[in-house]
Formats: C-alpha cells, sequence, structure tokens
C-alpha cells in the first residue's frame, strides 16, 4: 500500500477537504486553526420535483422541423420543464444538500496536516496542543451507511449546522420548511421537512472523547425525532422480535459509537477490496497517487450496495444547491466516472448503476414511443435524476441517443469481461436492442445507397444555438456502430440469429463524417459539413477512436484521416478544455501509440485540474491553462475516475479485439509492473517491464476464449511455441482454456523458460 494522503491545514473550504464515503453518504473533513468541519452529503437524497415530463410534443418531427426553421421559441416550448416559471417550485430535480458538524478544540490547539490512510480509510487531522502533536481520528462506517465518528482528546464543543442556514435562501425559495432543530441530553442535530419527498435528519452526541453521528431519514419527522432522541414505539415490549429488529434497523438511533468494533469493520472492509484490485508499481509518483487515490474513491462513492454515483458521488457541497442538480449526465460523464470498474474487477460495482437504468425500462419506452412512435424502443436523455426524470430546457442533450447506446456499451462490457450469459439473456440484450430501434427509426436511406442520420448532435457543441446540430455527426455515427457490433456479437453468445438491419447498417452508415468528402484532405469532422472550430473540452468527433473503439488509427485507410484531424486538434488547442476532458485526451494518446503525452497530460490535469485536498475540478484551479477558469469551485468526479481509467489504459486496453499491453508505458519510466489486472474476453494480464532489461507478460484465461494479444515493447517477446510480437511486429493469437496462463518474455538466446 502507498504510504497515507497528507494535506497540509488550512482546508479552508469544504471540497477542499480530506473525502471519505460509503456511496450512501460522503464527508468532507476540513477545517483550520482550532476548528474541524465534518461536511456531510448524501449520494440519495433527492428533491424529486420539476424536470421535464416525456409528451408526445418531443417528438423528432416537430424538433427536426423547428431546428431546421431555426425556431428558438418552438424548441424552448417543446423542451421547457413542468415547473418553468412556478413560484416556489425548483426548475429541475436535485440532490440537497445536508449540513455540517462543526468540531471546537481546545483553544491552545491548531490544526497542522491531515492524513488518510487509504489502507482503512482512517482520517488523521493531526493538530499541535501545548507543542505536543495529537490527532483527532475520523471514520465513516462502510455498513452501517449512515453512521460517522470523531475521536479527539481536545474537545471543547460541537454543533451540528443545517445546510438550510447555510445555503441562504436556496432552499427556502424551493418551499423547504425551516428545519426542527434538537438540543436535548447531549443529542444536538435537526430533522429537515422535504416538500414533497421523505424528511432526514442529521444529529450528534458526545460521549467522552467521541462524538457519535448520524445520517438517517425516514417516513415522518416524529419518526426521526425519536430515533435521535432515543425514544422507541408505543407498547415496544409487546412487539415480536422481528418487528423490532426492522425497526432497529431502518432507524438505528443515535447511540454512541463502539469505535473499536467500527475500526475493526473498516479494517476488514478496506482489506478485503485492496486484496481484490490489481497491484500497479509504475515509476511515476503522480500517476501512482491517481491509481491508488483514484481506486480509493472510487471503491467510496460506488458499493454494490449503495446508490449509484452521479455527477459528484455522494460528495454534495453543504452551502449550496450542487452545480447541475449532482445529477446522471449520460453523455460522458457517468460514464467515465464507472469506467474503473473494468479493469479493477470490480463488476458488482456497476450493478447499481444497471440496476436502476434498467428500472427505468418503461419511462425510456416511453421516451421512444413519445419521439418516434415506436413500442419496442428505449431512449435515455442526457441528463436525468434517479427515476430518470429529464432535467429539460438543454435539447440538444435531450435528444442526444448516443447516451443510450453507450450505456448499452457498458452493460455488453461487463458480460464480455464476466462472461455472464445469463445477464445478457435477461436483460442486456433486449436493451440493446431497443436502444439500436430508435437508431433504426430516425435512419435515412440516401441517393447512393448509403444511410444517414439527418439530424443529429455532438455533445455540447454550440451549446443550445439554432445551429448546435447537422446531419450525421461522427459521436452518433461511432456509437451507431459499435452498437451494432456488439449486437451481432451478443447474439452469437446467445446462439442467436443477428437482425441482418446490423448488418446491413455497418455496410452502409458511415463511421465518420468526413469533411471534405473523399480525397486526400479529408478529416474526421463534427457532422456533414463541419470541422472542429475552435478548442472544445468534448472530443466527441473522436469517438470513433475512443470510447467506441470503431476506427483503428494504425489501419492503412484511416491512418491519414486521422493524422490530420490529430493535427487539427493539436492547433486549436486545450485552451478551452474542462477538467474530465484531459483524462480522455490521454486515452486518445495511448491510442496514438504517444505514450509521453498520454504521461504529461495526467501530470497537467493533476497541477491544473486538483484543488489543494486533491478533489477533482470541473474547471481550472487557476487562470492561465484554460478559459474555463472564472466560476466558483465546482468539484466533480468524473475527472478523478476518467485520470485513473487513463492510468489503466497505459497498461491493458483493447483495440478491434486486440489486448495492448504497455501502448502507454513511458519510455521514460525505469519500471513499470501489474498484476491481475481484468481484461476484455475474460482475461487477466500481468505484466513487468525493466528499461534497458526484460519484458514479461503472463495472460490467465478465466474461460476458453481465444486471446489476440500485442505488447508494446522495443524489443521482441517471444512464447514457448516461437511466436513472437512486441517491437512492431504483429498480434499473437492463441486459443486458451479456462485456467490456462499463457507467457511471452523478451526474447533472448537462451532458450524459453515460461510456460505456455
Amino acid at each position: 500500500m502507498p504510504p497515507p494522503v497528507l494535506r497540509d491545514f488550512p482546508l479552508a473550504k469544504v471540497h477542499h477537504g480530506v473525502m471519505l464515503g460509503n456511496a450512501e453518504l460522503g464527508l468532507y473533513v476540513w477545517g483550520q486553526n482550532n476548528v474541524l468541519n465534518l461536511t456531510i452529503g448524501c449520494g440519495s437524497l433527492w428533491d424529486h420535483r420539476g424536470g421535464m415530463s416525456w409528451t408526445p410534443r418531443q417528438n423528432y418531427r416537430d424538433i427536426s422541423q423547428a431546428l431546421i426553421n431555426r425556431d428558438k421559441d418552438a424548441i424552448t416550448a417543446i423542451f421547457a420543464t413542468d415547473t418553468e416559471q412556478v413560484p416556489g417550485q425548483p426548475r429541475r430535480p436535485s440532490l440537497i444538500p445536508v449540513g455540517r458538524i462543526v468540531i471546537t478544540l481546545a483553544q491552545n490547539c491548531h490544526l497542522l496536516h491531515a492524513e488518510l490512510h487509504l489502507d482503512d480509510a482512517l482520517v488523521r487531522a493531526v493538530y499541535s496542543c501545548r507543542d505536543t502533536e495529537h490527532a483527532a481520528e475520523i471514520r465513516l462506517d462502510m455498513t452501517v451507511k449512515g453512521a460517522f465518528a470523531c475521536r479527539c482528546r481536545h474537545l471543547a464543543d460541537f454543533q451540528v449546522v443545517p445546510s438550510f442556514d447555510l445555503t441562504g435562501n436556496a432552499m427556502k425559495d424551493i418551499s423547504f420548511a425551516p428545519p426542527i432543530r434538537i438540543d436535548n441530553d447531549g443529542r444536538r442535530g435537526f430533522v429537515q421537512p422535504m416538500p414533497a419527498d421523505r424528511p432526514f435528519a442529521l444529529a450528534a452526541r458526545c460521549d467522552g472523547d467521541i462524538i457519535t453521528g448520524m445520517f438517517q431519514r425516514a417516513d415522518s419527522v416524529s419518526d426521526l425525532q425519536d430515533a435521535i432522541l432515543g425514544h422507541r414505539p408505543p407498547q415496544w415490549e409487546l412487539l415480536d422480535p422481528k418487528t423490532k429488529d426492522d425497526i432497529t434497523r431502518n432507524l438505528p438511533g443515535l447511540l454512541p459509537a463502539n469505535w473499536e468494533q467500527m475500526s475493526a469493520d473498516n479494517w476488514q472492509w478496506w482489506g478485503d477490496f485492496w486484496k481484490r484490485v490489481p497491484n500497479v508499481n509504475i515509476d511515476n509518483p503522480v500517476l501512482m497517487d491517481i491509481y491508488y487515490q483514484g481506486l480509493f474513491k472510487f471503491a467510496a462513492m460506488t458499493t454494490p450496495d449503495g446508490p449509484p454515483a452521479g455527477l459528484q458521488g455522494p460528495w454534495i457541497e453543504d452551502y449550496a444547491l450542487p452545480p447541475w442538480s449532482g445529477d446522471y449526465h449520460f453523455n460522458i460523464n457517468i460514464q467515465m466516472c464507472y469506467w474503473p470498474a473494468y479493469r479493477a474487477g470490480l463488476f458488482e460495482n456497476l450493478k447499481p448503476l444497471f440496476d436502476m437504468v434498467l428500472s427505468w425500462r418503461d419511462k425510456l419506452r416511453r421516451n421512444a414511443n413519445c419521439f418516434l412512435g415506436l413500442e419496442d424502443g428505449y431512449m435515455l436523455p442526457h441528463a436525468v435524476d434517479d427515476r430518470c426524470t429529464c432535467m429539460g430546457v438543454f435539447w440538444p442533450g435531450t435528444i442526444d441517443h448516443a447516451c443510450t447506446a453507450w450505456i448499452a456499451q457498458m452493460m455488453f462490457d461487463y458480460v464480455d469481461y464476466t462472461g455472464d450469459i445469463d445477464y445478457l439473456r435477461e436483460t442486456v440484450f433486449d436493451f440493446m436492442r431497443g436502444a439500436m430501434r430508435v437508431f433504426q427509426a430516425m435512419l435515412e436511406p440516401q441517393a447512393d445507397g448509403s444511410l444517414a442520420l439527418p439530424v443529429t448532435v455532438s455533445p455540447e457543441y454550440r451549446g443550445a444555438e439554432m445551429n448546435a446540430w447537422g446531419k450525421n455527426a461522427s459521436f452518433q455515427l461511432a456509437a451507431v456502430h459499435r452498437l451494432a457490433l456488439n449486437l451481432i456479437q451478443a447474439a452469437k453468445w446467445l446462439n442467436e440469429k443477428p437482425d441482418p438491419a446490423w448488418e446491413d447498417i455497418i455496410a452502409r452508415l458511415p463511421k465518420a463524417s468526413l469533411f471534405p468528402p473523399g480525397g486526400d484532405a479529408s478529416e474526421i469532422g463534427l457532422w456533414d459539413g463541419l470541422t472542429l472550430e475552435e478548442s472544445h473540452r468534448h472530443h466527441s468527433h473522436l469517438a470513433g477512436i475512443c470510447p467506441f473503439d470503431v476506427i483503428d488509427p494504425d489501419d492503412p485507410q484511416w491512418r491519414p484521416i486521422v493524422a490530420r484531424t490529430r493535427s487539427r486538434w493539436t492547433r486549436l488547442g486545450m485552451g478551452l478544455w474542462s477538467g474530465w476532458c484531459l483524462p480522455w485526451a490521454a486515452m486518445l494518446h495511448n491510442r496514438f501509440n504517444n505514450p509521453m503525452m498520454a504521461e504529461n497530460i495526467l501530470e497537467i490535469w493533476r497541477r491544473t485540474f486538483t484543488n489543494p485536498g486533491g478533489g477533482s475540478l470541473h474547471d481550472a484551479w487557476f487562470p492561465g491553462f484554460s478559459l474555463m477558469a472564472s466560476r466558483p469551485e465546482i468539484m466533480q468526479m468524473d475527472a478523478t475516475m476518467g485520470a485513473l481509467t487513463a492510468v489503466q489504459d497505459m497498461l491493458v486496453h483493447s483495440r478491434q479485439g486486440v489486448i495492448h499491453v504497455l501502448a502507454g508505458a513511458s519510455p521514460r519510466w525505469k519500471h513499470v509492473l501489474f498484476q491481475d489486472m481484468p481484461a476484455p474476453g475474460g482475461f487477466r494480464i500481468s505484466a513487468s517491464h525493466y528499461k534497458h532489461g526484460a519484458t514479461r507478460v503472463e495472460v490467465t484465461a478465466t474461460r476458453d476464449n481465444t486471446l489476440c494479444l500485442v505488447v508494446h515493447a522495443d524489443m521482441p517477446l517471444v512464447d514457448a511455441a516461437g511466436n513472437r510480437t512486441g517491437a512492431g511486429l504483429p498480434p499473437v493469437t492463441v486459443a486458451l482454456k479456462a485456467g490456462q496462463t499463457y507467457t511471452m518474455q523478451t526474447e533472448t538466446e537462451e532458450s524459453f523458460d515460461g510456460s505456455a
């Protein structure tokens, strides 16, 4: 394990705090001088009011005509939210901030630095007191989702402050009533009624040197008050044991923390976690921090028994409503938040996300019916709450059907990595087909025999202007091709006959929009007739390379086209990039076989788009690199997870069915080693590489499958049968049985000593 993560106090802002999480609850530990703050956020605390209901007015024909006519008023009316300009109502659903626990240490104490111990998620806030160092220790329970505690010898006082008090009039203006305050028998806290959802409570008590905190929800305010105060329902003694157990489990109340038990449970939970993920050793301390701290945060926001993570995970600021509602953005952000799961082997962490999306199928079917009149389609807009209520207003995102295809790709990849054919048969295949049905309904035949998508968008390009669309957006084309390829493969796995329409789409639909069409000057455009005009944060025109993997940059047909496209992309620069797009750019450079640039981008991201507490930012931390640097601080988890994925990507990724090992290994590194990293096809890969030394790769099959492998190394590698790859040689292909390990190592004059 790497050493503890150190952050110097003062950590003067919420988002600068050290982060703990269990998916449901997120804690920030921050403060200065002798005041230590715990900001509590919740990843499932939704105010469900507002948003846009899908109706027949959101139909493809009328939307297309309004865009062709550049009729802004019509578009505004079509995508208006249900509560537009309704006094006291929010425009959109939003996660709601919870509150803050303010811990005052003795007057002669002074906070020095915070230590985050990754091995068991213990935070030690180290402070000086009379020239001697002590520590306030903070733990968040990983199993009792609402429980947390702080142990400190020099406690002077504590207060529980509701976000209602910290957000100005933000909550009051959308009809939140003031919280009900509690200060009784050493218990302090509040119960916050919600206008249309279940109330919640935050409370704490002090017993000796331990402050116990608890976040809870219930059906009524009185139930929460009773839980905080330790009251039991009437005739408690007459209730049967099961009813008592249910009440205690659902409303455990505010009992003194058993610090030793919480510590032991956390050691067990985190110990099990670290045993399961791949060990990595890279000769670059920045990348090592990105990898291990990223894995820690991924586990903290995506537990298999927690709610799915949105833009900020459970780390919601206590002083404001979160930007973009802290919602689920499906045009890259949520995908990026969950990308690490695959090569970390944390497949069960994906299930809460998939289960949530699949639980929406009735709504997604209705969306497709309103949009195109389909009975068997699924359509997922780009921004929704946990009930799939569309956020509305932003029309390009609402009609961006690649969002649906992208989630379908993630479900397919889950099956590819795990071999869970039952899951494919029972749920995923139907979802993939429903996503494709929407594309099929939008496709139109052209005079030259090709197919086209006449009205498409490229995410966030030109905002929501009336010219923010065009024919055959490359992003959409790539998504359709990936979906068609995956459907054909899925049908083979299920021993079903593929729909001929899928093959027809692959044959007749372009993989990308090229401009000018044909000839020696073609580049990949945003859509027909438009190449990249400016630095832009969403590399959507390159999505056919990554993440959809339908264009191979090394393919002789595509190589010059991609080279010209890259030149324009590079020339226009990074001046309008946001934090999350840098890791995506690094992943693209991995596929361009440009590891030094991939490494450089991640180092720039770490320096430019993280705050003093290591929190990842949407906008740059300081001006000069990007013009996206002038707004109040916006923390999002997508960039942290994208950076982690980009590091995984340097070690292992797949292109067109070929597994590439060490494609992102920088020639600067003296060594790189990793163990047991999952790859598509159910393979587990370990490798070691030493500069001016040997390279060795071991691949173990978890099921019968055929491996196609290339290793990026200066010297050729050879297997026991004499097959060679590396040093620019083609991939090797070998059939493996479940449990079989295949080895390649640097070719030498000595006989091969590995096993196959």
